[in-house]
């Protein structure tokens, strides 16, 4: 298990701790010029591939076992219905999330975010 204080939890973007800004207060004080420039700043990154990975869950078996795997196998996971999925990019953990159901497609919403750790 990581260490509780290593998440960040993600704001409720449905709740009410969200402060809207207006369009003038967006483009207008020193907060719009330094997203302006962080943006800026990563620009040359944008373009730089990323493999990203939701894991569902786990499941350990010898390769025989592996090889009697057919269609319609259910596969037991170490994972519980309801359980967060972890999110890796490049193959390190960076957050946590749920699986959701978007129009037919399956996606991944993050619920919390893992702060690197400093080495």
């Amino acid at each position: 298990m990581t260490d509780p204080e290593s998440h960040v939890p993600l704001p409720d973007l449905n709740g009410d701790d969200i402060t809207q800004m207006s369009d003038v207060e967006l483009y207008d004080g020193k907060e719009a010029d330094a997203v302006t420039r962080v943006a800026a700043d990563l620009e040359a990154v944008f373009d730089v591939p990323v493999q990203v990975s939701a894991v569902l869950g786990r499941s350990r078996m010898d390769v025989g076992e592996l090889l009697k795997l057919g269609p319609g196998t259910v596969l037991e996971l170490d994972r519980r219905v309801g359980e967060a999925i972890d999110i890796y990019v490049n193959n390190r953990l960076v957050a946590r999330g749920e699986v959701v159901l978007v129009e037919d497609k399956l996606g991944v919403t993050m619920t919390e975010i893992i702060k690197a750790e400093q080495n």
